[in-house]
């Protein structure tokens, strides 16, 4: 109540265009910006098939929400949400997910909320992924989540429509108890819908206005798509794509840039996901290593071809080239004309 709330911090000492925002657009559907990331697969199956060789077997679910949680951590404007026009850190990471107990029309969804520091490896997120879903899996478990919104279901609609109305006005007050929000996978970090897994391509889906999701992501079933390598080559490669859903009112366009290309560079290297991160956010040097090498090359490559071209250095230099070559022409052409002059004459003796 009154800016405080037991999931977040209210942000402060804000400039004045990212203050106002919110109020320019009240809620998330209003503010919210779609993107795709293309995910070459080739560095993916070759880190799964090494890991399993390894003993540990991991799946492209796996590889998402461990990037999503290290970009979360690193990024922290991305784990910010609004509410009333006020932002606010979060105060925990989590991923939240629909899956179902069988895969059938009939079977029973469950939406699961994955509680993260931020700082865990892959085989950490694993096994925390893991062991929510397969605590969750079992006929005679009943998650919170389901719990909660049994109890709702059960009453009359016009109670259940004002019992929602006072849910929200608790929210947007600060004064949702701590059980509720998590038990909610509404009040989260980040939603992951994996419509790989029912063989279907990425989507866009929106963001909730009710509860504090500021990132939707979508996984797409992966496929071949042509793709062209160094600016020359037309080839083939696995891709999936990410669909993403994300409300721009936490950060402005250049740090969002620079977070979609952080997790393009996680998700290009996920051996880096293989340790965990040091508590003060930084940033493992392992990740950019290749794009470093990859960079020194072309700037070689462009160097040698500078050198064949031999460019001048600047404009006077070459003013005084043109003059020395308009000299020496013309004092070619000069000596060409006195030579013939002088065979005309000699004809004209004889």
């Amino acid at each position: 109540m009154f800016g405080h709330r037991s999931d977040g911090k209210k942000v402060k000492h804000m400039n004045i265009i990212d203050k106002a925002e919110p109020f320019f657009m009240p809620q998330r559907i209003d503010a919210v910006n779609y993107t795709t990331i293309k995910v070459p697969c080739e560095k993916l199956d070759e880190f799964i098939a090494r890991e399993r060789r390894g003993g540990t077997s991991y799946s492209y679910m796996h590889i998402v929400i461990a990037t999503l949680v290290r970009i979360l951590y690193i990024r922290k404007k991305l784990n910010r949400f609004i509410m009333r026009g006020s932002i606010y850190q979060r105060n925990y990471i989590s991923v939240s997910m629909d899956i179902k107990k069988k895969l059938e029309e009939e079977g029973e969804s469950l939406t699961l909320k994955f509680m993260f520091t931020g700082r865990e490896s892959i085989k950490e997120v694993k096994e925390i992924v893991d062991g929510e879903i397969a605590k969750n899996m079992s006929d005679d478990t009943v998650h919170a989540t389901t719990k909660t919104a049994g109890k709702l279901v059960k009453l009359p609609d016009f109670m259940f429509r004002w019992a929602m109305a006072f849910i929200r006005w608790l929210d947007k007050h600060g004064m949702l108890t701590k059980g509720l929000i998590n038990a909610s996978p509404f009040h989260t970090s980040c939603f992951l819908t994996n419509l790989k897994s029912i063989k279907l391509g990425h989507i866009y889906h929106h963001l909730y206005n009710f509860g504090t999701t500021t990132i939707f992501v979508s996984m797409g079933k992966e496929r071949m798509e042509p793709y062209i390598e160094n600016n020359k080559e037309i080839k083939i490669g696995k891709f999936m794509n990410l669909g993403m859903s994300l409300d721009e009112r936490v950060a402005d366009g250049l740090y969002m840039g620079k977070s979609l290309k952080l997790c393009n560079d996680i998700l290009a290297n996920p051996e880096t996901l293989l340790t965990s991160l040091p508590e003060d956010g930084t940033i493992p040097k392992k990740m950019f290593r290749r794009t470093k090498k990859l960079k020194s090359k072309r700037r070689k490559s462009k160097d040698r071809k500078s050198k064949k071209i031999k460019p001048l250095k600047n404009k006077e230099k070459q003013d005084e080239k043109l003059r020395k070559r308009r000299k020496k022409a013309e004092e070619q052409e000069l000596i060409s004309n006195l030579e013939n002059n002088n065979t005309i004459s000699q004809n004209a003796e004889q």
